[in-house]
């Protein structure tokens, strides 16, 4: 039996916030071309990653920042015991770089 194509091991909540902690000036826009969503989409997870307090917006000039927050542990039970710190890592490396 052939594998169904088009499916991940990370939801797109993760992919957002590992493009955002890559690149914290990233426009939505191009996080969701990124991901392969629609920018509403990604808008939508943004404020659900803030809601969560695992992603902090800060304005600069015309432009949003994104910082993560690492130490923050992972939602589900099944990986509660690892911080988004640990995710980012397995997946990009350092998170703080």
């Amino acid at each position: 039996m052939e594998p169904r194509s088009g499916w991940t091991f990370l939801s797109n909540h993760a992919h957002v916030l590992i493009a955002l902690a890559q690149q914290p000036s990233i426009r939505l826009r191009d996080v969701a071309e990124q991901v392969g969503i629609t920018e509403r989409a990604v808008a939508q997870i943004v404020l659900d990653l803030e809601a969560a307090g695992a992603l902090e917006r800060v304005r600069d000039g015309r432009r949003n920042l994104y910082r993560v927050n690492t130490a923050l542990p992972l939602r589900h039970p099944i990986e509660a015991h690892r911080r988004v710190g640990d995710l980012l890592r397995a997946v990009v490396g350092d998170p703080s770089r």
